[in-house]
């Protein structure tokens, strides 16, 4: 689940570099066994997200398999939410809401899960084609996971967040001619949901916080086909393009080593990505 960034994003986070936790090696198998359960809900998940499901059906499968497994759903509860999923189809940007509405053949759909397992918080998303999905969304999706990667391969000590920002933002826009959201940021997350650092997908590089080991956050960006302008509905959650533009997220938690970059929440079964099957 994303967070707003704070204004001036980058000066921000000079400011808050003391505040932002640096984690030990125990803290790394935690969040590794958290991130691992994540994603093995959005594996489940591969079979059942087809036409005529609904969203409320996939939440309870959801909640289901973390409750059997020892979690608890980050996000039921979190703020007055109700749901253990985020489910965003098509132009919703994020934090959509599970309900019992059908998908249709050609949507696609963004599911956002965070589960705590023994204190530690696995947060991670995957877009899914619903039936037989049009030329221009697949396109969308593969733009969007190529862009979360080519963020997180920005990831190592001595690089700065606004070097992730800018890895997603030249590709995405400047080779795709997509539009990065701006109104949404990853964050740092561990034993909280959402903390500091803020992670801006968007950005120039040497800008913002230097990354050293031990730091955990999401890398999280949301792509539009259109323009960048989100709104946010009358539920107070769901967001969606101020064009009706398709939209594309995908996310993964994240930790940086003492040469690069670790993973937490990478599928199991190598689902990573769509076409699933």
């Amino acid at each position: 689940m994303s967070e707003l960034p704070a204004p001036d994003v980058f000066e921000a986070a000079r400011r808050s570099a003391v505040a932002v936790t640096v984690h030990d090696a125990e803290s790394f198998e935690g969040m590794r066994r958290a991130g691992r359960l994540a994603a093995e809900i959005l594996d489940l998940l591969v079979p059942e997200v087809r036409p005529g499901v609904t969203t409320a059906w996939l939440d309870k499968l959801a909640y289901d398999y973390a409750i059997d497994h020892g979690a608890l759903p980050a996000c039921l509860g979190y703020r007055g939410y109700r749901h253990t999923l985020c489910t965003s189809i098509n132009h919703v940007v994020c934090h959509g809401i599970p309900n019992d509405k059908p998908l249709r053949d050609g949507d696609i759909v963004n599911i956002d899960v965070t589960v705590i397992l023994d204190g530690w918080h696995g947060d991670t998303s995957r877009m899914y084609l619903v039936g037989d999905v049009k030329l221009k969304a697949r396109r969308l999706v593969d733009i969007t996971y190529e862009s979360m990667m080519r963020g997180i391969a920005a990831v190592k000590p001595g690089a700065t967040t606004g070097d992730i920002g800018h890895a997603i933002q030249s590709y995405a826009e400047g080779e795709e001619r997509c539009a990065v959201v701006r109104d949404f940021c990853g964050h740092g997350v561990g034993r909280v949901f959402h903390a500091l650092p803020n992670i801006v997908h968007y950005g120039k590089k040497g800008y913002g916080l230097g990354l050293k080991p031990g730091m955990f956050f999401t890398v999280e960006p949301m792509i539009n086909l259109g323009g960048y302008g989100v709104k946010v509905l009358n539920d107070g959650w769901t967001a969606v393009t101020r064009d009706r533009s398709l939209s594309a997220q995908f996310e993964h938690s994240v930790g940086v080593t003492e040469d690069g970059v670790e993973i937490f929440t990478k599928s199991p079964k190598g689902l990573d990505r769509p076409p699933y099957f």
